[in-house]
């Protein structure tokens, strides 16, 4: 072997050496990454804006890989947590889900049952009435003949359990009732008052909730159940 041929071994030689310490800097830097992140969980961020009050569901998050060092406490990594669950305040598209964004669905008592209606939002319902709330059901019925119109208190103190969400409404086939907006709001009632919401939302001409003050267990007198006009002349 010349002169030559030595110097281009030893050149060979150099360069596999400078690569294997290359390689090792690279291999050590990754490690002292890893050491230093950590390993990864599986978290949830929310594909979409949620309003408050709506039930949760799996089709509204992402799953997404965090280290867990990094990972809040509170942050939920099971989707199975957001169960019966509903938003407690405006969720932003993007936010980790994390477990005091949510809270528990308002549960039935004995005796109960739900039932929902469609509240127009011009009464003032959408953002001011809440799961848990306490709501007086008024309703508006024509009079018959030559009767005058009455309103009556149908239920008092009805609980709340869920505010979906504003949805709107096309006109009438006849074109009387234009576009509105309306929320459907599910109550926890006896069958009995069950029954009364149910038939104001069919024949009333409005129906309207008027929120009750918290702590008010004061129902409302017998004789101040009907309004008619007529009452104030």
């Amino acid at each position: 072997m010349n002169s030559r041929q030595r110097r281009g071994v030893i050149l060979m030689l150099l360069s596999v050496l400078g690569a294997l310490v290359v390689f090792g800097g690279v291999l050590s830097v990754v490690n002292d990454v890893e050491s230093k992140v950590g390993p990864e969980v599986t978290a949830y961020q929310l594909r979409q804006d949620v309003e408050p009050y709506v039930a949760l569901d799996s089709k509204q998050f992402a799953a997404i890989s965090v280290p867990k060092r990094w990972l809040p406490d509170t942050a939920v990594t099971d989707l199975e947590e957001i169960t019966e669950k509903i938003a407690v305040n405006p969720l932003k598209k993007g936010s980790l889900l994390q477990r005091d964004m949510m809270a528990s669905r308002p549960a039935l008592e004995q005796g109960e049952q739900e039932i929902a209606i469609m509240i127009d939002a011009s009464t003032g319902v959408a953002g001011k009435i809440t799961p848990g709330a306490r709501v007086n059901v008024f309703a508006t019925f024509p009079g018959e003949g030559d009767a005058e119109p009455v309103s009556k208190v149908l239920v008092d103190r009805a609980r709340v359990i869920d505010v979906g969400r504003l949805t709107s409404l096309e006109p009438d086939d006849d074109g009387r009732a234009g576009r509105r907006q309306v929320v459907p709001i599910t109550f926890a009632l006896n069958t009995m008052d069950a029954q009364r919401v149910a038939y104001a939302e069919s024949f009333a001409t409005h129906v309207r909730l008027a929120l009750v003050a918290p702590g008010d267990d004061n129902p409302i007198p017998k004789g101040e159940r009907d309004y008619r006009l007529s009452r104030d002349k």
